[in-house]
């Protein structure tokens, strides 16, 4: 079972900045243990605050954030060791051969991803499976309607596990948006509207079904 710290880092890590009677709440713990836990998360430099007068008057709010080490809490899979090995790729075999090697692994993940919605008709459930697998795959996903957009759906991801790799070749970004419009087919537009090394806090991929020409 999770500790209220863990949990409180993972509500940070999903939700983004937030109060701490809000961070109370999704723990179902008391204000007063959620302040106590933030104290302790602070002092241990994995989480900070901003002051904000948002709610009116009176004594600003405290919103917290999780800090770069907090967000290092969560795993990531490549690490120090993939973009080493990302530079030694282009430096000896050249850009055109992590290309290849990157379209290898989408050609792998696309059987992968395809076995998996196989038989699913449904925007929405082939989304929610999507986001299934990627949730396995230690992205933090979930899969949700958008809000105002009948038939549009959102997918979700909360923390990247290969945020250093894609971050020193940016050519896995491009690869992954290309790998989920190649398993919804032409039929479905896909768009991603966050991005992590846009500045975003995490990644979200938007999916819309085009409307038929006949």
């Amino acid at each position: 079972m999770k500790s209220s710290t863990d949990l409180m880092l993972a509500q940070l890590k999903r939700q983004g900045p937030q109060a701490a009677t809000a961070l109370a709440r999704a723990c179902a713990i008391t204000p007063m243990g959620a302040h106590k836990q933030l104290q302790l998360l602070l002092a241990q430099g994995l989480v900070a605050f901003s002051e904000s007068s948002a709610a009116g008057v009176g004594r600003p709010q405290r919103i917290w954030r999780l800090t770069e080490a907090g967000h290092g809490r969560f795993p990531d899979r490549h690490g120090d060791l993939s973009v080493q090995l990302i530079r030694q790729i282009k430096q000896t075999l050249g850009p055109q051969a992590l290309d290849r090697l990157i379209s290898a692994r989408e050609e792998e993940s696309l059987l992968l991803y395809q076995s998996r919605l196989a038989g699913l008709k449904g925007l929405a459930d082939r989304v929610q499976a999507l986001a299934a697998l990627r949730l396995e795959e230690g992205y933090m996903a979930r899969a949700e309607a958008e809000p105002g957009s009948p038939g549009a759906y959102l997918l979700i991801e909360d923390h990247c596990p290969i945020c250093a790799a894609a971050t020193e070749c940016h050519g896995f970004c491009r690869s992954e948006l290309q790998l989920f419009q190649r398993c919804l087919g032409e039929q479905v537009k896909v768009s991603r509207v966050e991005h992590q090394l846009d500045r975003a806090r995490r990644c979200v991929y938007r999916f819309e079904e085009l409307s038929s020409p006949f």
